[in-house]
């Protein structure tokens, strides 16, 4: 007879404090734009050759470029598929 108020107010309890519960904090994204000059060197030669046509619609298309660089992964220099890989790309 109390067995289901009782399971009842245990469970509001658990996802009570499941609500307020939080996730540590996460460390900010690595913005594509924060490359350092040797990283952009790396990948330089493969961005003019690959991703020409984005450059020259817009210079400023960073997603583009990084998106036109993973649709050729298989042809970039491995100096670049490495600054790709420790961007998390």
């Amino acid at each position: 007879m109390f067995r289901l108020p009782v399971l009842m107010t245990a469970f509001a309890l658990f996802t009570g404090t499941l609500a307020f519960a939080q996730l540590p904090p996460q460390p900010p994204p690595v913005s594509l734009g924060q490359a350092n000059e040797h990283e952009r060197a790396a990948c330089h030669p493969d961005v003019i050759k690959h991703c020409r046509s984005i450059v020259d619609a817009n210079n400023d298309d960073v997603l583009g470029i990084l998106a036109c660089l993973q649709a050729n992964r298989s042809r970039i220099s491995a100096a670049c598929q490495e600054v790709l890989a420790s961007h998390g790309q």
